[in-house]
Formats: C-alpha cells, structure tokens, sequence
C-alpha cells in the first residue's frame, strides 16, 4: 500500500507477536464502538448477522471505530456478493462470512471480496474504501488490503476444513462455537467436552496447513485458554455480555443490602 494509506493489515497482524484481542459489537451504538476502541481492543466485530445494523448505521459504526483506533471487521448476514460489496465499499477492510461449509462456498465469499484477477468483486472508484477517491492506487492495492474471514460453523466445515483453506484468497478462519454446540446437539453449551474437542482439533489441523484460525470466548479465562492452542486472534464475550454482567454485579450488591419490600394485592 502507498505511504499515505498505509496500516498494518489485519492478515498480516495475525503472524506477529501477539494475538490481536477483539469483542462482538452487538449493541449497534456508534459511541460504545468509539469507547472499546480506547479502551484497548485490537479489533471490534460489527454484528450484521444479528443485530438490526443496516448499512447507514455500519457506516457510522466504522467511523468511531476509525476514531477509537481498532481495526473493524464486519460480519454480513449471508454468503452474499452484495452485502459484501457494501460492506467493503463503506471502508470495512476485514470481513467475515459466516456458515462456510465448502471450497464452492468459500470460493463463491472470495469472488465476492477480492477484485479481479483473484475474484470478480465490483468496482467503484469512489467511495470511503478508497478514501473518496484519493488513494490513487487503490485498485491495485484493495486486494492486499482486505482480509477474508471465514466462518467454520458446523461439523460438515469442519470435515471440510482444509479444502475450505486451500482456497487462494482466503485469509483466515473463524470457529463459531455457539453455532458448533448447538449443529451438535448442544446448543447453548460450547463448554460440552464433546464440542471442546472439536475447538481443539479444529485448531491443529489449521496450524499443520498454516491458515490462521480465530475464535470466541465468553470469558478472559477461555479465550486465553484457545490462544494457548495456537489460535492466532480472539474475541471475549461482547459489549451487551460485558455491560450485563457488570450491572448484574452492581444490581446484586445494592440490591443484598436494601430490606424486602412488602408486597400487597389489592384483594
């Protein structure tokens, strides 16, 4: 990339020294995407899969994480070439695509991602990717820039895992556990070991080819566990969990120490 727009990728952060740390952005609030990028995160997960964010809101959203210093990556609602497209054109280098099950799938999200010669991605000269049109090789550098993130979701991608690698223009991978637990009869336990032991060949496999392979975890404990097997980047939990979980610890000692309130029916 030219010296005027250059950053450290996202792809090429995930061979240093350290594993980048990110969280789920599941609130769909520009200011707390802002906020978590000051506060540290190497990189926040813009939830379209799952969070009513239309693109105006996505566009907003990159922004303020522009502005707080993480790296954004956006996860579309579908193998999709236009969600994609969109995605990319709003300046999102870093995409992830969930349930990939096959080579035909990940080719299809790599076509959709990388310009031609690598895919057949639409061109627009001017927009905020190409820093409306003042980054004067943006053509020709986009496809270097931009990571592809793959979702391996089910027990068929993992079947399917290094085929799905092999791929050229695949950057690297994601394991889903939610979606994993419950594609194995275990929905809402990620923690079964029969899952656990998935997770954890999962991740041999993706280092014995080289694909760097990131993960989820709902606590600091788990993910640090996941990074001890070789998972190159990670998320903890999400920024609703995070804000749950410590209004529920400042809920519960307020609330042990005020005296039950009388109930009466008017009957």
């Amino acid at each position: 990339m030219s010296d005027v727009h250059s950053t450290q990728t996202f792809a090429s952060r995930l061979n240093g020294p350290s594993a980048p740390i990110g969280t789920w952005l599941m609130s769909g609030s520009a200011s707390t995407a802002e906020a978590l990028g000051y506060a540290g995160f190497d990189w926040l997960l813009v939830d379209m899969e799952h969070v009513p964010i239309e693109f105006r809101d996505l566009w907003q959203i990159l922004q303020a994480i522009h502005c707080g210093g993480a790296q954004p990556i956006v996860r579309v609602a579908a193998n999709d070439p236009v969600l994609l497209k969109r995605a990319l054109d709003l300046g999102s280098f870093n995409v992830m695509v969930p349930f990939v099950e096959n080579a035909e799938q990940a080719q299809a999200a790599v076509n959709a991602v990388k310009y031609p010669p690598l895919g057949n991605r639409g061109f627009a000269a001017v927009h905020r990717a190409s820093r409306y049109g003042t980054w004067a090789n943006y053509g020709k550098e986009a496809n270097d820039a931009v990571t592809c993130i793959l979702q391996i979701e089910t027990p068929t991608a993992l079947a399917n895992l290094e085929e799905i690698a092999a791929i050229a223009g695949v950057d690297a991978l994601f394991l889903g556990p939610g979606d994993l637990s419950a594609a194995c009869g275990h929905i809402g336990n990620p923690g079964h070991p029969e899952v656990q032991a998935m997770i954890s060949d999962a991740i041999v496999r993706a280092s014995r080819i080289g694909m760097p392979m990131g993960i989820v975890g709902g606590t600091p404990e788990l993910v640090q566990s996941y990074l001890e097997q070789g998972y190159a980047f990670a998320a903890v939990a999400s920024d609703l969990a995070m804000m749950m979980k410590k209004a529920n610890e400042f809920l519960t000692v307020l609330k042990a120490h005020q005296a039950p309130v009388a109930v009466t029916t008017p009957y």
